[in-house]
């Protein structure tokens, strides 16, 4: 099993950023494909990031590609992604996840953490 949490979010002025960051116990992260959802209020939940267990390839959904940037670091079990430029529309609870499939399969993750709050004030 793997347990993940996620922390950083917060309330943010459009124009701002904020780092979050999702830590693993359980289990190392450096056998799992990381990958980053969110979901806004009223919409499913959709894929914003992921990076490959080794850290060298990257994968981005268009909402927010040029405006973040997944990163990770498997000696601290962490994973972080970067938000740049946020806008109004970036606001929903985000989730980190750990899938054992391939990077660009967005379909199927295993664990999940229990989300944080990002919120964009325009």
């Amino acid at each position: 099993q793997v347990q993940l949490v996620e922390s950083g979010g917060g309330l943010v002025q459009a124009g701002g950023s904020l780092r979050l960051s999702c830590t693993a116990s359980g289990r190392t992260l450096s056998s799992y494909v990381m990958g980053w959802f969110r979901q806004a209020p009223g919409k499913e939940r959709e894929f914003v990031a992921a990076i490959s267990w080794g850290g060298y390839r990257t994968y981005y959904a268009d909402p927010l590609k040029g405006r973040s940037t997944i990163s990770r670091d498997n000696a601290k079990n962490t994973v972080i992604l970067q938000l740049n430029s946020l806008e109004s529309e970036d606001t929903a609870v985000y989730y980190c996840a750990a899938s054992k499939y391939d990077l660009g399969d967005v379909e199927r993750y295993d664990y999940w953490g229990q989300g944080t709050q990002v919120t964009v004030s325009s």
